[in-house]
Order: C-alpha cells, then sequence, then structure tokens
C-alpha cells in the first residue's frame, strides 16, 4: 500500500515537472506565449464590450483584434465621430498599449434622382 502511494506521488510530481519544463516553449504560431495571448484576448473583449455598450450603433460593426497589447480596429462607421469615438475607446482600455485604426467611414449615399421618366 505504501509502495503504491508513493509511486502515486512520483507520478504526479513527474508529470508536474513536465508541465513546469514545457511551458514556456508554449507558444502560438504567432509567437506569442500562452499568457500573453490570454492578456490579448481579454484586451479584445473588453474593448468589444465597451463598443457595444456606446450609443452608436454603427460601433457594434466594428472588428477588434489585439496583438502583443496593440488594438486593431477594422470597420466601417457611419460618421468621423463615430469612428472618432471608437479609438478613444480602445485607447482607455487597459493594456492597450496602441490602437491601430483600420476604420472606414461610410460615404454618403448619392442623392437619388427627383424626377421620374414617363
Amino acid at each position: 500500500m505504501r509502495m503504491m502511494r508513493a509511486f502515486s506521488t512520483f507520478r504526479i510530481f513527474v508529470a508536474m515537472l513536465l508541465v513546469v519544463a514545457f511551458l514556456p516553449a508554449c507558444q502560438s504560431m504567432s509567437g506569442r506565449s500562452a499568457g500573453r495571448l490570454i492578456d490579448d484576448k481579454a484586451i479584445s473583449a473588453q474593448v468589444k464590450t465597451k463598443l457595444a455598450a456606446d450609443k452608436a450603433s454603427s460601433l457594434t460593426r466594428i472588428g477588434v483584434t489585439t496583438v502583443n497589447g496593440v488594438v486593431h480596429l477594422d470597420g466601417v462607421v457611419d460618421n468621423v465621430d463615430d469612428r472618432a469615438r471608437a479609438v478613444d475607446i480602445a485607447r482607455r482600455v487597459a493594456g492597450a498599449n496602441k490602437v491601430v485604426d483600420n476604420i472606414q467611414v461610410n460615404p454618403t449615399p448619392a442623392a437619388s434622382p427627383s424626377g421620374s421618366t414617363k
């Protein structure tokens, strides 16, 4: 009985040792560590949440990606004010080191002709 307990403890010790030894080597294809990847996902989630909470409906059409603390905003908004508000919201999120603004402003629709042909 005592021998089985020692063997079980040894197996747990070896498993923990392997985890500790190989954890630093766990990196995604982008070269980011597991911790950095988790931090980036958390920053993106916070930015998305704050954009969705804003009253401007066009802010929900903005895509958010974070890489090494740099927040990338992509999408289309209705006006320049919405674009500036989205960038400001992203800048205020803790952990966001920089914001890259790739947001496009939707051009105003062309005026339709007032007359019709018969």
